[in-house]
């Protein structure tokens, strides 16, 4: 049984939210829409029933790097609050040490035995990932410090470790049309598509080594989120409730047993709270059910992240 609170500590059935577009930081999937729908019926909420039934269509994930939740509470004022104001889960788990496997199990639903941080010259990946479910377009990620398109080596403060379709190797071609440089909140790829309501289906933003707080401390990381969800709810994806978002972590800093932060952002969640266990895998497995496409690897039969927040 799935459970889920919200505002006032009532207990009740799921609801379905209005809204169609979802950023998240990463989850796996269910069985089917069906066998979601059943379950967040029957889990217990504490939130109003919306009056329709539009559910997200787009989703934004946000990963940042290496912390407890403990910690982000103390020091991401700004990000708690939202996931006060929002939804947050409370059980969300990474899957492995050190960041590279948890990338690729957001992106390919597993992380492929994967225990390093090598480049992708180390790790040719064959198969699909969840960006190559969709149509040219429909998935793109936005990586900052990046120079140039699905760069493949580390450059600066971009970390190629932290930008997981770099590693599929059949998908190439279409990374290097769709895997961009993320520019600011005030100009580039990322703000362009937010301002013009053109998100893709399912899309990532990459902070850089020092904004993710890999390198830097996690006040900065509020910093430098805050205006980029103030552009995203600004925008006509998220005002239509096309757009969720999801913040996220790759790991924990080994004092949590990997349970992480994640808070899921769209304007029909209210104070929502949920307890399943879940992790990057579920991440995994919403995405690609967004796409029209079948959860990968280890995602099949996941419940999925969207889908216990009973937005799918």
């Amino acid at each position: 049984m799935w459970e889920r609170r919200g505002e006032g500590g009532l207990r009740g059935g799921f609801a379905r939210y209005a809204g169609a577009l979802a950023i998240v930081v990463a989850v796996a999937g269910c069985s089917g829409a069906g066998a979601a729908a059943r379950q967040a019926t029957s889990a217990s909420a504490t939130t109003t029933p919306a009056t329709t039934q539009v559910r997200p269509t787009k989703l934004l994930v946000v990963v940042l790097e290496n912390h407890a939740p403990d910690s982000v509470e103390q020091e991401m004022p700004q990000l708690s609050a939202q996931g006060r104001r929002y939804g947050t889960a409370t059980a969300y788990y990474a899957l492995t040490h050190p960041s590279l496997g948890n990338y690729l199990a957001i992106a390919g639903g597993t992380t492929f035995g994967v225990r390093d941080d090598d480049p992708p010259k180390r790790h040719r990946l064959s198969g699909r990932s969840v960006f190559g479910q969709g149509a040219a377009g429909t998935t793109r990620t936005y990586a900052e410090g990046m120079t140039e398109p699905c760069e493949q080596h580390d450059d600066g403060d971009y970390a190629v470790r932290h930008n997981p379709w770099t590693y599929f190797a059949d998908e190439r071609t279409a990374c290097q049309r769709d895997d961009l440089p993320s520019g600011t909140p005030s100009a580039g790829a990322l703000q362009r598509d937010l301002a013009a309501g053109r998100m893709p289906t399912f899309a990532m933003l990459i902070p850089d080594l020092c904004n993710d707080a890999h390198d830097c401390e996690l006040a900065t990381s509020d910093r430098w989120l805050s205006p980029w969800l103030q552009a995203v709810q600004a925008g006509p994806d998220w005002k239509a409730g096309r757009l969720a978002v999801l913040v996220t972590f790759d790991e924990d800093d080994h004092t949590a047993g990997n349970r992480i932060t994640a808070v899921l952002m769209h304007p029909s969640l209210h104070g929502v709270k949920v307890d399943r266990r879940l992790d990057h895998r579920d991440l995994s497995a919403s995405a690609s059910r967004l796409l029209g496409g079948q959860p990968l690897r280890e995602a099949a039969g996941r419940p999925g992240l969207l889908e216990a927040f009973g937005l799918a």
